[in-house]
């Protein structure tokens, strides 16, 4: 655990090349922004996120360890609580939040950019949905439901009932696993 990095991870050094290779400048990690953001653009009032897939509840996929369950389930809600708690405080200060996934960053680096882009270019911009799984439960056979809110805030909590997520050869997938 201690090796696990919290800062220059890799989805956020290539969203860093791709902002300033278009041109975008913005401070790193400033201890003087509540929960010191990955990227800071001070003069638009917008702050960057780039959660990691398993700290941050996923929706898609966060994958719940096999050992010590209780302790994992209870580390992933304060930390999706804690989450949504910076987003209030920085929207109160008058910030402007955008939480990007670690898989968004590496699916569609491009949409990510845009985005950012959006925000920083439109005063009237509003941070799209950022759904986190608070809990996951286990169902017998191949199921699970994950609770999920919205850490931007606009929509009520929900639950989804989904086949069971897994991580196979360091790559993330969803599949479907056969019912026997």
């Amino acid at each position: 655990m201690s090796r696990i990095r919290s800062v220059n991870t890799r989805p956020e050094l290539a969203l860093r090349s791709a902002l300033w290779r278009r041109g975008l400048r913005f401070r790193l990690h400033d201890k003087r922004v509540s929960g010191r953001p990955d990227l800071i653009f001070q003069r638009a009032r917008v702050v960057v996120f780039v959660d990691g897939c398993f700290w941050h509840g996923c929706p898609d996929h966060y994958v719940p360890p096999r050992s010590r369950q209780d302790y994992w389930a209870e580390k992933l809600a304060g930390n999706v609580i804690r989450d949504l708690q910076r987003v209030e405080e920085l929207a109160r200060l008058g910030w402007r939040v955008l939480r990007v996934r670690e898989c968004q960053v590496e699916e569609d680096l491009n949409r990510v950019v845009e985005t950012i882009i959006g925000a920083l270019s439109s005063a009237q911009w509003i941070s799209p949905a950022s759904w986190r799984a608070v809990r996951v439960v286990q169902l017998a056979g191949d199921e699970e439901i994950r609770h999920l809110i919205d850490l931007a805030g606009r929509h009520e909590p929900r639950t989804e009932r989904r086949p069971r997520s897994f991580i196979r050869q360091g790559r993330r997938s969803r599949a479907v696993l056969p019912t026997t």
